[in-house]
């Protein structure tokens, strides 16, 4: 079984948002020559979540709406807390989203990863404003794949 591994990078423009990142772990794949296996994605930072469904517009605001509505910006959260933490960045809130949404992927690959098996990392759980991410990628399989992940400011 061949493993390969690789980093992909997608910046966000606000503190709440789903990315489609399906058209990246394509184009990671690519360079090598997976037909069939797994890919493993998975982000690097605590804050950020990845999650599959399907990429429509109204069902991204409702989703969105939803984890806001779960996990509110302001709520008194102990993380957030000087007094109680040793975090400075008040991140609480992305923590929380991401820990609801879920972390870790395991996509299977037969010839392409279709657009209804994408993965779709959310930066909801980053807490912080526009951020970039990082992404690794680990697959295996006969020719294998690629992990995105995600890197928000506040995990600077």
């Amino acid at each position: 079984m061949n493993v390969f591994n690789t980093s992909l990078t997608l910046a966000s423009t606000v503190r709440t948002e789903i990315s489609d990142v399906t058209p990246l772990v394509k184009v990671a794949i690519r360079p090598f020559g997976v037909s069939t296996g797994i890919a493993l994605i998975n982000p690097l930072h605590t804050t950020c979540a990845l999650f599959i469904n399907e990429f429509q517009g109204a069902l991204v605001e409702d989703l969105r709406a939803l984890i806001e509505r779960l996990v509110p910006d302001r709520n008194g959260y102990r993380h957030d807390d000087p007094r109680v933490s040793d975090c400075e960045r008040g991140n609480a809130r992305a923590h929380l989203r991401a820990a609801l949404l879920g972390r870790t992927l395991v996509v299977g690959v037969n010839k392409a990863i279709s657009r209804w098996a994408g993965s779709s990392p959310s930066s909801s759980p980053s807490s912080t404003g526009p951020a970039g991410a990082r992404s690794t990628s680990r697959s295996s399989g006969s020719k294998v794949i690629a992990e995105p992940s995600r890197r928000t400011r506040a995990d600077r």
